[in-house]
């Protein structure tokens, strides 16, 4: 069953540094950096350069509205903009550079509009972030999709210290990397591909039981991969377009953590489930039966 996803587009300056923080807060499942509201048919980040072309540098924030709301989402965006400067961030000038949130959805207007209000009577300066339905939005150039993952000491003009981790910070490395910024590990080099004990599989942010050792299985593919879910309501599943293709994305349903991908070429077409390792916490069946024992 697919969930409602929502999109917004937030124009922040460079959007480098703005999709680095944006695709870090909970319930942001995908982002994608490109060139929104211009009026060159086939922008490039040279011609966009020139601010010439009416574009501005923008994030498209796809979320679960379930888990974020669009005003937090607003309020997170507010925290790393001047919503007092006219096309200008940080060291950055020009029109390609200026702030604005741009809404899919009529619904959204509502939300956007009540939003910029309410910051506008919190200061006596004028706010002069555009607000507007997304015309178009032009995907930027591979290079700049998620550039400061590529380039962790790339240039960003957004203090990414104000993004709160603390919820995290059980989390090793690579399991933040994978639930919260939807990278994909090794294949055949993690602990649960070659591993069939009996347990389950718990999500590794916060507990939530997700697969069984029951529904495992080898596919060969280099990650534990599981015919279906401990039960459909412990999952969420969207639409991916990232790396020009379309794949079905799995995430945890409570953290909204990101766990892999779901395909159907399982034994006799079925469901397979390719879910990254470090996704997963794995509990044995005697602990499961230890535990039950105690609460008695």
């Amino acid at each position: 069953m697919f969930k409602k996803q929502q999109v917004i587009y937030l124009a922040g300056g460079c959007f480098w540094g703005v999709e680095a923080f944006i695709s870090r807060l909970k319930g942001v499942n995908q982002t994608e950096v490109g060139y929104a509201n211009g009026i060159d048919l086939a922008p490039t980040y040279e011609k966009v350069s020139t601010g010439k072309t009416g574009h501005a540098e923008t994030v498209k924030a796809t979320y679960n509205p379930e888990i974020i709301s669009l005003e937090e989402i607003l309020e997170n965006f507010f925290r790393i903009i001047d919503p007092f400067s006219k096309n200008r961030q940080g060291p950055d000038i020009g029109t390609q550079y200026r702030t604005g949130i741009y809404w899919q959805e009529d619904s959204q207007r509502e939300a956007v509009m009540r939003f910029l209000s309410k910051k506008q009577r919190q200061f006596k300066k004028r706010i002069v972030v555009e607000a507007r339905p997304i015309g178009s939005f032009y995907p930027a150039e591979e290079y700049h999709q998620k550039y400061l993952e590529k380039n962790p000491q790339g240039y960003c003009h957004v203090d990414l210290n104000l993004i709160d981790d603390k919820e995290f910070d059980h989390l090793s490395r690579e399991e933040y990397e994978i639930t919260q910024l939807s990278l994909t590990e090794a294949p055949f080099a993690n602990r649960y591909d070659d591993f069939f004990k009996e347990g389950v599989y718990v999500d590794v942010v916060d507990g939530e039981v997700l697969f069984s050792s029951e529904d495992k299985f080898d596919s060969g593919c280099g990650w534990p991969a599981f015919s279906k879910p401990i039960s459909d309501d412990v999952i969420i599943k969207h639409r991916d377009f990232s790396h020009g293709t379309t794949r079905i994305e799995v995430r945890s349903a409570k953290a909204n953590s990101h766990l892999g991908h779901l395909f159907h070429d399982g034994p006799g077409g079925s469901p397979r489930y390719c879910i990254n390792s470090a996704a997963l916490k794995f509990i044995p069946k005697e602990d499961m039966l230890n535990n039950n024992k105690n609460k008695k």
